[in-house]
């Protein structure tokens, strides 16, 4: 154990450092801020953040205005993204008091919009555009005549051209046919510290657990149930249970509604040497797609088992992009020799410990017809920590959103999942044999 574990550290800093030599990591924006209908409870009631109380847009497709009223004057940053078209507008963190669904329908220059924290101090709003705009007017008004202070931005329709050229140089891409409506995965550059390297002699295994979504990204929604609060939930009560029992450490991801791109989430795995990488979502599916139920469990294959596995994978592929995080182009295939020979191994005990959850929860809770899947989440793609994403359920389905909402359930689905993490170690161990 302690000879494949040093092994897999010697190739992954050899990864990095083949990683550092031949991609150019371009700054990007920070991430983006809290999903619609504001923030975490603690954000929101916070009575020293400046409130937002409504949102409209106005115009047609040659010229649309935002307007955001406020009940304070605010500094604002605002910048265009190409492919797809966007426009970011970083502010400070904001209480968003704006009735339900605001955003959710565009007018002219705007095809919808998305608000929410980005990070403890931040917020921020992401236009979906119809296509290359850019911004004439940007500016805070007064409060006067009765009316509160505003936030306006003014778009203009202008061509793709002088667009790309407006960009800032990091985010220009190359003057190619626009693809606004692309699904193709690409490696965001990082745009957050992630946890520092671990430097502990504590010998338990360290597991990762990894909430889905938040901040900007609600990810799927029913009602008033959203994904990102659901698998918050979810998480914080399997860390608990984990660490309760005192055989392994546990990190995070993210402990409140706040966004992290998905590169982050698999550096902070990889920075901290992480035993195990377990990311918690819940699906939906489009009416037009019928009904699925119960939980699934995906590893990650570069030809997805399904339609539906390709579907869920695009889906989640693009939550830098629903954050208006910049994704640049960079190389993927210079490494893949490295990353196939780290990989071998890792998927493998990936695969393995997919198979024991799903024993182990089919005990306890419905799973789906096919609980075992694979697709090309970017999520799981550490070539060097073992990987998987746990769909817990579809928040379309009434009955599995009644689970998913109940305590109960939730005690007896995280009671399944810490039994099988406790047989796969034990396993690992076994096979490894003592340490030499």
């Amino acid at each position: 154990m302690e000879n494949r574990a040093k092994h897999l550290v010697f190739l992954g800093c050899g990864l990095l450092c083949a990683a550092a030599s031949v991609f150019a990591v371009a700054g990007a924006p920070s991430a983006a801020e809290g999903p619609q209908g504001g923030q975490s409870a603690p954000a929101a009631s916070a009575p020293d953040f400046p409130i937002a109380s409504g949102a409209r847009l106005a115009g047609d497709d040659k010229q649309t205005r935002f307007i955001l009223d406020l009940d304070r004057k605010i500094e604002f940053r605002a910048f265009p993204l190409a492919d797809p078209y966007r426009v970011v507008v970083d502010i400070p963190q904001v209480n968003f008091q704006l009735a339900t669904g605001t955003g959710s329908a565009g007018r002219g220059l705007v095809k919808a919009f998305r608000y929410g924290l980005v990070m403890p101090g931040g917020s921020r709003i992401v236009f979906d555009l119809t296509g290359p705009v850019k911004i004439a007017n940007s500016y805070v008004l007064d409060a006067a005549n009765g009316q509160p202070p505003r936030l306006v931005l003014d778009f203009e329709q202008i061509d793709r051209t002088a667009f790309v050229q407006a960009l800032a140089p990091e985010s220009r891409p190359e003057l190619k046919p626009a693809i606004s409506d692309s699904t193709t995965a690409t490696i965001p550059a990082v745009t957050t510290a992630a946890l520092p390297p671990v430097t502990t002699t504590d010998p338990r295994p360290l597991i990762v657990i990894d909430p889905g979504h938040g901040g900007i990204d609600n990810g799927t929604q029913s009602g008033d149930q959203t994904e990102k609060n659901l698998v918050l939930g979810f998480g914080l009560a399997l860390r608990d249970r984990i660490e309760k029992s005192g055989k392994y450490r546990v990190v995070m991801t993210r402990t409140d509604d706040t966004f992290i791109p998905l590169n982050d989430r698999v550096k902070i795995a990889r920075t901290q040497s992480a035993a195990l990488f377990v990311s918690i979502h819940a699906d939906a599916l489009p009416r037009r797609e019928g009904d699925a139920q119960g939980a699934t469990i995906y590893t990650v294959s570069d030809k997805a088992s399904d339609a539906e596995a390709e579907r869920l994978a695009e889906a989640e592929n693009k939550a830098d992009a629903i954050a208006g995080v910049n994704l640049t182009d960079e190389p993927t295939d210079v490494a893949d020799i490295l990353i196939d020979l780290a990989q071998r191994e890792t998927k493998t005990f990936s695969n393995r410990f997919a198979r024991l959850l799903m024993d182990e929860m089919k005990t306890t809770v419905r799973m789906h017809k096919h609980p075992l899947k694979s697709a090309g989440f970017r999520v799981l793609k550490a070539p060097d920590v073992p990987s998987v994403l746990v769909e817990i359920g579809y928040v379309s389905n009434k009955g599995d959103l009644e689970h998913l909402v109940s305590e109960n359930w939730r005690n007896k689905a995280v009671g399944s999942m810490v039994q099988a993490i406790d047989t796969f170690f034990a396993k690992r161990l076994a096979t490894a044999g003592p340490a030499k």
